[in-house]
């Protein structure tokens, strides 16, 4: 029979005579472990028979949380693309220009950007922080970052991206004059090359990863518990009021057996 947590998760109890049992009088909270005749109790804030997250197990789900945070970046290049606005531009001898001498357009794909990463990244923390309970804590945080990290690099090549071809055939084919659009990319952020090896992104691209850190730590820092998990509140001697060995009540004596010798009186 599986046991309830006291914040509504499930967990299978344990087989055998050792079973855990939350105990709450009103004034404090515990685990009651039953031993026997005998019981245990211990703090509101760890299931005694619960195991803590191994290592591997822990790095294995924030690795994971990121790469799928990654993929998210499709779509949030998709709609990207969608709200950001072409740029007009014409073909000259050299090239193409813009169709305006300060166009709006460029500006605004870099706005668009920046408000789309920056919310996605405070999202993606409040749902890691949500649905990964268990690896709360530094694991949590690097998941978040890198996570939304790479999925701003993700939209970012896949927004540009739409619309690219038809540019660059026109940009070779056309002839001078002719006008077309040049589709969304960024000005403002990207990836620089230091030394021509090493690269290193800059601007807006580090938004997501910006916004999901600080939603991430501001969630730690407001968190109720030490642990940064759930846990029910405890009273002042922080165990619980319960009696956990109630003794059995004295059992009256037995009547002599018939024929028995009676004891002797004063």
């Amino acid at each position: 029979m599986d046991g309830v947590d006291p914040d509504g998760s499930r967990w299978p109890e344990p087989a055998g005579a050792d079973r855990p049992r939350y105990v709450d009088s009103g004034e404090a909270a515990a685990w009651q472990v039953e031993r026997g005749a005998a019981a245990e109790v211990w703090p509101a804030g760890r299931r005694p028979d619960e195991p803590e997250l191994p290592r591997r197990r822990a790095l294995r789900l924030g690795a994971l949380a990121a790469c799928a945070l990654a993929l998210l970046g499709v779509p949030l290049g998709l709609l990207w693309a969608a709200l950001a606005p072409d740029t007009p531009v014409i073909k000259a001898p050299d090239g193409a220009v813009y169709a305006q001498p300060q166009p709006e357009q460029p500006i605004a794909a870099d706005g668009w950007f920046s408000l789309l990463g920056l919310g996605f990244g405070v999202l993606a923390a409040i749902a890691l922080w949500l649905v990964l309970r268990r690896v709360r804590g530094p694991v949590g945080l690097f998941a978040a970052t890198l996570g939304a990290f790479g999925a701003a690099l993700v939209a970012w090549q896949v927004g540009r991206r739409i619309g690219l071809a038809t540019f660059e055939r026109l940009l070779q084919t056309a002839p001078d004059g002719r006008a077309f659009s040049k589709p969304a990319d960024l000005r403002a952020g990207g990836v620089d090359l230091v030394l021509g090896v090493l690269p290193v992104p800059h601007g807006n691209l580090l938004l997501p990863a910006f916004g999901a850190a600080v939603t991430y730590t501001l969630l730690a820092g407001w968190s109720r518990w030490p642990s940064l998990r759930p846990e029910p509140e405890l009273g002042a001697a922080g165990l619980s009021s319960v009696s956990v060995a109630t003794p059995a009540p004295p059992a009256a004596p037995e009547p002599p057996a018939p024929g028995a010798a009676e004891p002797p009186r004063d």
